[in-house]
């Protein structure tokens, strides 16, 4: 591979960290809008959405490590890359400019964010299952 299709697989591999957050996002936004249109209490129904969305969160967090571990692989190999022929001083010049801003998250900071979310829409999850509880046990029968 040539340096540049290495650059444009970096930032493929970039576009793709980019759509399991925007994935991760868009879930959570659902989870929580379904959970807060629900009127009665349904501690079942809670339970089996918490689990579910667990289990996609490990699975968009394993997609996430090794789309990670690929981004830093690609650095790796675009630091390697010969820079030497008859575009010396102008690959030179690009990589001086472009390779100090290649610098992805790393997959330790990754899982903190995604883990830390993940606990807070559980939580959120709950919360709103034990305000639906608590509201209906206030509401005087009709």
């Amino acid at each position: 591979m040539n340096y540049n299709d290495l650059i444009q697989l970096y930032f493929e591999r970039s576009t793709a960290m980019q759509a399991y957050w925007n994935l991760y996002v868009v879930i959570v936004g659902g989870l929580l809008a379904f959970s807060s249109l629900r009127k009665q209490p349904a501690p079942t129904t809670t339970l089996i959405v918490s689990l579910l969305f667990a289990l996609f969160a490990y699975e968009n967090l394993d997609a996430m490590y090794d789309t990670t571990r690929q981004r830093f692989a690609t650095i790796e190999a675009i630091k390697q890359v010969d820079s030497t022929g008859t575009n010396a001083g102008s690959l030179k010049q690009v990589r001086d400019l472009l390779e100090p801003t290649l610098t992805p998250a790393t997959y330790g900071s990754v899982r903190t964010t995604h883990v830390i979310s993940d606990i807070l829409t559980i939580a959120a999850l709950w919360a709103m299952e034990f305000r639906r509880r608590r509201l209906r046990s206030t509401i005087p029968a009709q």
